[in-house]
Formats: C-alpha cells, structure tokens, sequence
C-alpha cells in the first residue's frame, strides 16, 4: 500500500478524515462456484493477484486510525460466491461507503454487452453484500455531503442525476464518488502522450471528436447519451461540488483540476489516499 496525503479546505464544520481506494479486483472462486468462474479465476491471477494482501493492509490501517474508506468499485472482478462472501466480510468489517463498477456486475468478464439489463441481472445479489446503495447514495459528516453514483458504464440516468440535485439542494459542500473519471483534457492528453490510451480514454463524456480513433465496441460502450452529457456539465458548473474520487484507470493516478472549483482524484489498487478534509 503506498499511502497518498491529500487535503481539502472546503468549508468542513470540523475536520475529518477518510481513506479512498479503488480497483481492488478480487478474483476469488470455489467449489461453490462452476468451472467456468474457477477457470476464470485462475486465468485473472497475473492482473489482481495481490488483493487480499493489500485490501487486508488497507482495511487494517483504516480500523487502527478509525477511517472510513470510500471504495469507487471494483471491489471484485467477478460475480462468485467467494468474490461476495469476500465483499460482504469488507463491508461487514469496516466503515465501507462503496459505489459499484463496472465489474460489480460482471458474471463472466467480457462476456456480453454491459447495460443496465445485464446489470440488472446480479444487482440485487451484489448489493445483499453491501449497507450503502451501490449505485446512488449520500452520506453527510461535519457538515460535508459524500454522494457516491455509479457511472461504471460510462453513463449516467435521469434516476441519479434527479438524486444529485436533491443533494444539491442541502446546500452543504459536496464530494462525488464515481468509479468512471469524467473527461479532462489533460488527463486525456497525458495518457494519449505516454500511449496509454489504447482503443479508448475510459472516462465518461469525451468529446466526439476525441473518440474518432476508438473501436466500434469501444464507442459504442463508452459513448455518453444525451443525459449523461447534461449531468456531467451540470457537475461541473454546480460550486458546491468541491471534489470528486474515482478509480477505474487501474495503472493510471492522477490530480487534476476539472474546473476552477473541482479537482479530480484518481486512486487504483496500491495507491490509497488518506484524505483530510477541512
């Protein structure tokens, strides 16, 4: 685990901390679960497997120092009855405030079109494993909103876009947790400049003009429709939204300042932030 420092001055009643990780990617299987998930498993050892090892560090380090840790998805790569029974022990654990990605809804990694059918499939057995509302939930400490949305299939709806000016209307500071990174040009710049773009930015909203050199499943997957465009502009114009974490770009971690007001965190698997908030 290699601990990132950050600290907000955003208008806190009285300071508090808390940890933001994301990506962990358990790819757990037994003999509960068929052969294909096994196999599964044992083909994914080479991309994820040091998670138990770090996620047992970072929840250690949260317990000892009392944080809440705020996990932007991905918490495991695939649906199994040892990936569940491994979230709901985090979760049941710790001070968990998770939003689902992409991979929380995932039966057999790359298998099939990911809407919100196919989400629909194992949402109801994903969030048995979880307190909070995987896809919109909020939650206010010290006079600071936390809202965690699932974008973790680059779209955002009319159901959550409703919820976040609700939240809007406390008029309290607010953090967004999304998996998703929305587009930034520089991030989008720094990754075409280190090729680290491949057939695709992964991140909500790019620009048409951007996506020109993406696949056809890659646009059609990454493309945002007209509300997810609305929302990720009404984000960015809206003052009280101070900050957003997210994850999703697994070797990528960055900074940025989306606007004069917001600054982007993108955390992975190792790179934890420990985030003070004033």
């Amino acid at each position: 685990m290699n601990l990132i420092h950050n600290k907000l001055c955003i208008g806190a009643e009285k300071p508090f901390r808390f940890l933001h990780m994301s990506d962990t990617h358990f790819i757990l299987a037994d003999e509960k679960d068929d052969q294909r998930k096994r196999d599964l498993a044992k083909n994914r050892l080479n991309w994820y497997s040091g998670a138990p090892e770090v996620s047992a560090e970072i929840e250690a380090f949260a317990r000892a120092n009392h944080l809440m840790i705020a996990h932007t998805g991905d918490y495991i790569d695939f649906v199994s009855h040892a990936n569940l029974e491994r979230l709901k022990k985090f979760t049941d654990e710790n001070d968990v405030f998770l939003t689902a990605g992409n991979h929380e809804f995932s039966l057999y990694v790359g298998e099939a079109v990911e809407n919100a059918e196919y989400r629909n499939k194992s949402l109801a057995t994903v969030q048995a494993c979880v307190k909070n509302d995987i896809r919109f939930d909020s939650r206010k400490i010290n006079g600071v909103n936390l809202v965690a949305i699932d974008d973790g299939y680059y779209l955002f709806d009319k159901e959550q876009f409703d919820g976040l000016k609700k939240e809007v209307a406390y008029g309290l500071p607010i953090i967004l947790f999304l998996h998703t990174p929305l587009f930034d040009k520089e991030i989008y710049k720094i990754m075409a400049e280190k090729n680290l773009l491949g057939s695709a930015a992964y991140m909500v909203a790019v620009p048409d003009e951007l996506m020109v050199h993406y696949s056809e499943q890659r646009y059609q997957q990454q493309h945002a429709d007209d509300i997810t465009r609305e929302m990720v502009e009404y984000i960015k114009a809206q003052p009280l939204i101070k900050a957003i974490f997210c994850g999703h770009m697994h070797d990528f971690i960055s900074e940025t300042k989306l606007n004069d007001h917001i600054t982007q965190y993108i955390s992975n698997f190792e790179n934890v932030r420990l985030v003070e908030i004033e």
